[in-house]
């Protein structure tokens, strides 16, 4: 029989890399004697899709392991050790369980299918006694705090914005309790992946790229005093949101936001840190606006579950979508009649970015000037995407495609929005080399 003295509490993280605002941090530690933890490098996420892509690509895999090594480095900090495996979890948790006696497993609260299914099969691997806690950790909104139940959850944002806003508040940072917090070293030999381990090459970043910045929760934290407070561009976010070349147009927070390396409301507390050291206007709003939208599209599917995968949406809408290899090609090639679409997809391509104004156009090209099964699109936009969350690219893409939650069913006038957001062409002939439009 196991004693207080001898158990061990285990942190499972998967889209949580960080250790501030970290509740499976904060449970783990005040409860278990012994802490240690763990991350996967899953093999089935570097395998091929079902529309033929590789599920992903080397610019999400390097930024994810840069942000592993940073946790495993901050957490090294206080002893406890980061057991890193190119395994699948079913297959190495069950192992740390036995050998460091683990009796309680806390990890981050997942809803789509891959996560649950992981997470069924680990289950699957060990003792009805372990004790499995997970927290709600990626929101803004708290669930527990909603005013209504998730099958009431509004199908426009702004009823929901509107009542999220007046009915209820952003909970507090969680607690570190890590400052305080020491054990025995543990010894742990476990290496992180290279990409080659991945099965990728190295490579260099893009000089033209938006993005040139590092994984892990160090360097978001060192954006966010750039950004906010260093620059103040935050004071003119919404002025510049929609730019399209450079590094500080927008807040770039998304990368480390889907990785958890940064928690929402970490970002939400620092504006309002600026805000109370300098000032507010419609610029400090709106970022946290755009916070409010990421937390609707987790909401959006955690009501509607695997509808969100579905071709018909959560409107369960029926269009004759076209599913034409060579087209889908010259799109993904940037290679189409359009050359505001052709100049963002080769961004995306060599650098695994795209700013939210090009990502809104190309949607709306594939699935609605082409007709193209918009699945396939998301799927394209999953393996390359730096910022890769699934309830936000699979909500906005069915947002665009007129399967979503967006009730005018819009379609974008590309060459409207390439004069209205590139004026002078300037970002066109970035990426289109040689190329006349």
């Amino acid at each position: 029989m196991q004693t207080l003295e001898n158990k061990t509490s285990l942190i499972w993280f998967r889209n949580n890399l960080r250790i501030h605002d970290n509740s499976s941090i904060t449970k783990a530690i005040t409860k278990g004697k012994k802490v240690i933890a763990v991350y996967c490098f899953d093999p089935r996420q570097f395998k091929m899709n079902r529309f033929g892509f590789k599920k992903t690509e080397k610019f999400r895999a390097r930024f994810l392991i840069e942000s592993v090594s940073d946790l495993k480095n901050n957490l090294k900090k206080h002893n406890i050790p980061l057991f890193v495996y190119l395994d699948k979890p079913e297959n190495c948790i069950p192992n740390l369980v036995v050998n460091h006696q683990v009796t309680e497993i806390y990890l981050q609260e997942e809803w789509t299918p891959e996560e649950t299914s992981v997470l069924r099969k680990v289950k699957n691997q060990l003792s009805k006694n372990i004790l499995f806690t997970t927290s709600y950790d990626q929101f803004l909104f708290h669930p527990l705090d909603l005013p209504f139940k998730i099958e009431h959850l509004p199908n426009v944002f702004t009823d929901f914005r509107k009542i999220i806003e007046k009915q209820i508040n952003v909970r507090p940072i969680c607690k570190d309790y890590l400052i305080n917090f020491n054990q025995p070293k543990i010894n742990n030999t476990t290496k992180i992946p290279s990409l080659t381990d991945l099965g990728f090459e190295d490579f260099k970043t893009h000089p033209k790229s938006a993005f040139p910045f590092k994984g892990g929760e160090t360097k978001a934290l060192k954006h966010i005093q750039h950004y906010m407070f260093n620059t103040k561009n935050l004071g003119v976010y919404k002025n510049t949101r929609n730019g399209l070349i450079g590094t500080d147009y927008s807040s770039k927070l998304s990368p480390w936001l889907a990785n958890g390396c940064v928690s929402a409301k970490l970002i939400y507390y620092k504006v309002k840190q600026f805000e109370k050291e300098y000032f507010s206007n419609q610029s400090t709003y709106w970022l946290v606006f755009e916070l409010i939208w990421r937390d609707y599209f987790k909401y959006l599917s955690l009501k509607n579950g695997n509808l969100i995968f579905k071709i018909e949406g959560i409107l369960d809408k029926t269009y004759p979508w076209l599913n034409d290899n060579d087209i889908i090609l010259k799109w993904i090639e940037g290679k189409t009649p359009e050359p505001f679409v052709n100049a963002n997809m080769i961004e995306l391509n060599k650098t695994g970015w795209m700013s939210n104004r090009g990502r809104q156009n190309v949607a709306s090209y594939f699935a609605k000037h082409l007709k193209l099964d918009w699945r396939i699109g998301a799927s394209y936009f999953e393996i390359l995407l730096l910022d890769y969350d699934v309830h936000s690219n699979y909500g906005n893409w069915m947002y665009v495609a007129g399967v979503g939650n967006d009730p005018r069913d819009r379609k974008f006038n590309i060459k409207s929005q390439a004069e209205n957001y590139d004026k002078n062409g300037s970002y066109q002939r970035l990426w289109l080399k040689n190329t006349l439009f």
